[in-house]
Parts: structure tokens; C-alpha cells; sequence
């Protein structure tokens, strides 16, 4: 599948043999009575991601970034800004991966817990490191974003003079220390035409370097939706809430008895 856009001074194209598919999630709990989802479910759905992780996928961004970092779940805590509770982006080697993985997954018990919005497509452009972040970030930032009626009608020479104009934004993205895992294409199934990931420092990063590219008129040719959270181990998120809640009553049960 060709890019939408050719390479610019910051993106390139991956240059791996086959692209590999992403899986991006939104999740908004709905474990609303205990019993619904338990630690077992929990279990099940953590014994998948083991099995995921064996057969090459990436569970962790960081890993994008550093080969070498360990490939632990990792999610994106949302629910402080957010409608849902938090978000992740997973790379599985195939789309059928990438799709089977996902209903490994609801399966397991992640559907009992999390109304999940899966968006599946490819790898696109190759990972970039902001200037001196080669270390670990606490936050993340994504950005989806689909080409708008303006764009569609936009002459080859307009489209050009554009990506030169948002490459200075991005630029701009990566002297705030951002680190940028790449472009991932997401319309050979969704509305959004790419999704982009930051590992960013923290909030005000964000919002800083967005500003730079409301000053680029980046937005005039795209439909954006933005989303932030602090990164947190996947086992974290997804820990039933009852099964906390009564193991903290038959506590301290026990030391009243006792």
C-alpha cells in the first residue's frame, strides 16, 4: 500500500519488508456490578497478552523507540480528561494478527470489563527522536487525524507547500523533546486517516507544541481528535474493581475477628 504522503524532511517511510499493523484502543469500563469481571478474567486476559508477546507483537511503544527495553503491556491512563478510561497502542506483525489478537482478547474477558473502540491498520513512516529524549517519558500523547474536503480538492503543488509547512511544526515537536513513533494508517478501515504517538514529558508539552502547529495552519486541511494520559503498566488498567473492594473488606474482617 502506497503512503498518502511522500516523505519529508522529518518522516520517512519504514523501511522493513512488511508493514507492520497497529491496534489502537480506547476502553471505558463497564464492570459496573461485582461479578461481571474478576480477577480471573483478569488472569486470562494478561495469560493472552503473554501469548501476544511470543508471537512478535509489541505491547509497549517504548519498545518502538529502544528494541532493547522490555516488552511490558503498557496502557495510557485517560480517564482524567477523557470520556474513556484509558488507551494503548499495540503492534501486531499482520492485519490477521492484529484482528485475531483482538478478539483473543475480548474473549479472554476484556469485553466484559471495557466498551472498546479497536482501530486496526499499518505502519507507515519510521520512528523519530526528539532532540536529546532518547530516554523513557511518563506521558503520551495521540493524535488521529483524517484529510478534510479542503485537502481533497487541493492541488498536488497546495499539498506539498503544506507538508513543508507542518514538517517546520514538527520540528518544532521535536525541539520540545518529543519522541515520535513514526505515522501509522488507519483508513483501510476507520474514518481517521492516521494516527501519530508522542511520548512527551508531560501536559504542557503537548499544548505547547500543538500551538506551533495552530501557527502553521496544520488543522486547515485535516479533522483532528487529540488524546493524553499518563503511560501505566496495561496490568494496572485493567484490574477488576470489586474483587479490590471485597478483598479490602474481608481485611479488615479478619483483624476485627482477630
Amino acid at each position: 500500500m502506497s503512503a498518502l504522503t511522500g516523505d519529508t524532511d522529518v518522516f520517512t517511510a519504514e523501511k522493513t519488508a512488511a508493514a507492520r499493523a497497529c491496534v489502537l484502543f480506547t476502553a471505558t469500563r463497564q464492570d459496573d456490578l461485582p461479578g461481571i469481571y474478576t480477577r480471573a478474567h483478569a488472569a486470562a486476559i494478561e495469560t493472552v497478552l503473554r501469548e501476544l508477546a511470543e508471537e512478535g507483537w509489541i505491547l509497549s511503544q517504548r519498545r518502538v523507540f529502544d528494541p532493547d527495553a522490555e516488552n511490558r503491556p503498557m496502557g495510557i491512563d485517560t480517564g482524567f480528561t477523557h470520556a474513556h478510561d484509558f488507551a494503548g497502542v499495540f503492534e501486531a506483525p499482520s492485519l490477521d494478527a492484529a484482528l485475531n489478537g483482538t478478539v483473543r482478547l475480548e474473549k479472554a474477558g476484556w469485553s466484559r470489563a471495557f466498551k472498546t473502540e479497536w482501530m486496526i491498520g499499518l505502519r507507515e513512516f519510521a520512528p523519530v527522536f526528539g532532540k536529546g529524549a532518547h530516554a523513557d517519558r511518563q506521558w503520551a500523547f495521540l493524535a488521529l487525524w483524517e484529510w478534510n474536503d479542503q485537502w481533497c480538492e487541493a492541488s498536488v503543488d497546495e499539498r506539498n507547500a503544506y507538508d513543508l509547512e507542518c514538517d517546520e511544526a514538527f520540528k518544532g515537536d521535536l525541539d520540545h523533546e518529543v519522541n515520535i513513533s513514526g505515522r501509522m494508517r488507519l483508513d483501510i478501515a476507520h474514518h481517521w486517516h492516521h494516527l501519530g504517538y508522542w511520548e512527551i514529558a508531560g501536559p504542557d508539552i503537548a499544548d505547547s507544541a500543538i500551538r506551533g502547529h495552530e501557527r502553521v495552519a496544520d488543522f486547515k486541511f485535516t479533522t483532528s481528535r487529540h488524546i493524553v494520559g499518563r503511560i501505566r503498566p496495561l496490568s494496572e488498567l485493567i484490574e477488576p474493581v470489586h474483587d479490590k473492594s471485597d478483598e479490602k473488606g474481608d481485611d479488615k474482617e479478619k483483624r476485627h475477628n482477630g
